[in-house]
């Protein structure tokens, strides 16, 4: 097992010359503890100092590294120089197996914020059993895909253990946000939906509800809810459409609960909706929701549109104004079941534009907390939940965000 401890850099923004990354960058330049050994990495040396120029003060003798994706020897030099790096390079299924690699052979800890299933997936095949060796952490998914998700489900088993409920057996998430889908997350879809038209059976892998399972073939649970449907009407009267990020964020928390040697709950079947409100608007925005999330998944598969769509929608390193995005929200509320019939409700929230103002904590968080923090002792492919877990909440709490669990 290597040794991260002496590393020239505590922490590496790669990516730093994009949108999100330079917004994780202004993030850790204020609330990085003082004596943090923060560096910036991209591939041009003239945008990274743009970049430094423009964050605050603390970031001003940011050290530069200039690093291609496409250059193994400076990606290694970059992974060894550093104890976490953290990447925004993105689509990750074009730009990220590399740098994970370089990651796994020198026992550096990283995190990203993908939702891409295919990625993962590859990942996880290509370096958890280098990285079980080098001590390295392989942390993907910290950002609003899927930290709320996967967080949210650690804090309901960890109540459940506590008042000897049982283990949970239906969990569904509830998600409200204010916010715009951000052109990194548009391009990793436009990515996913190539990758499926280059190989078409990529759609049965990523369909498969424990795509990113350690082992698929013991997996001991029921069938999951679906990711897609009808608008439909919950209990209390709220109307639901389908959460574009559940196809994700279910297979980590099913990844999750399988690292753990299915703890949360061998019969646990985990669900996520979008929240629409409720009345004759909430069925309208239901419908629409439903609808919107169709027609766009529909117009990126057919490659005459999509090159129109590209000319409207937002381009990848773009995003909305600091104004736009401290408007933003999301609330997360995870309605959950265990064996004995008890009931629980977990709800994570925080400010800002989700994919981007909140992201940005979230992924600033995820690599001091891997940085800093006096973990247990894992490492391999992971999820924010076996890599972090309650350090991760605690941070994330002092930094603005919800993590609270109720009896329902």
């Amino acid at each position: 097992m290597l040794t991260v401890m002496n590393r020239e850099h505590d922490v590496v923004v790669y990516g730093a010359t994009g949108f999100v990354g330079a917004l994780t960058a202004a993030y850790l330049a204020r609330h990085a503890p003082e004596g943090v050994r923060i560096a910036l990495a991209g591939r041009s040396a003239d945008k990274l100092a743009a970049t430094r120029a423009g964050l605050p003060p603390a970031a001003r003798e940011w050290p530069l590294v200039v690093a291609d994706s496409g250059d193994p020897v400076a990606l290694a030099a970059l992974a060894a120089s550093t104890r976490v790096l953290a990447t925004t390079v993105g689509p990750y299924a074009r730009y990220g197996l590399p740098v994970v690699e370089a990651c796994a052979r020198a026992g550096t800890h990283y995190a990203d914020l993908t939702g891409e299933v295919l990625f993962v997936r590859a990942a996880i095949d290509a370096v958890h059993e280098l990285a079980l060796e080098s001590g390295a952490r392989i942390v993907h998914a910290c950002g609003y895909d899927s930290i709320p998700s996967d967080l949210g489900m650690l804090l309901l088993h960890e109540r459940a253990v506590a008042d000897g409920a049982g283990p949970l057996t239906d969990v569904r998430l509830v998600a409200t946000v204010r916010g715009g889908f951000s052109g990194g997350t548009i391009d990793s879809l436009r990515a996913q939906i190539e990758a499926y038209e280059s190989n078409p059976g990529l759609r049965r892998v990523a369909a498969e509800p424990h795509a990113l399972s350690p082992d698929r073939a013991a997996e001991p649970t029921p069938a999951q809810p679906r990711d897609a449907g009808m608008p439909s009407r919950a209990a209390d009267g709220t109307w639901q459409a389908p959460f574009v990020m559940a196809p994700f964020n279910t297979r980590i928390v099913r990844r999750s609960n399988a690292l753990l040697d299915w703890a949360y709950g061998p019969e646990l079947r985990y669900g996520e909706v979008m929240g629409a409100g409720q009345g004759i608007t909430g069925a309208l925005m239901a419908a629409g929701i439903t609808g919107g999330l169709a027609g766009l998944v529909g117009a990126m598969s057919v490659k005459p549109v999509r090159g129109l769509l590209d000319r409207v929608l937002p381009a990848p390193g773009t995003g909305p104004s600091e104004q736009a995005r401290a408007k933003g929200w999301f609330r997360s509320v995870l309605h959950a079941t265990t064996s004995s019939g008890r009931r629980y409700r977990a709800t994570v929230a925080g400010p800002g534009d989700p994919g981007y103002a909140a992201t940005a904590v979230m992924l600033g968080q995820s690599a001091l907390c891997l940085a800093l923090d006096d973990l247990l002792q894992r490492s391999g492919s992971l999820t924010p939940a076996t890599a972090m877990g309650r350090p991760l909440i605690d941070r994330l709490r002092l930094a603005g965000h919800t993590y609270d669990v109720t009896a329902a």
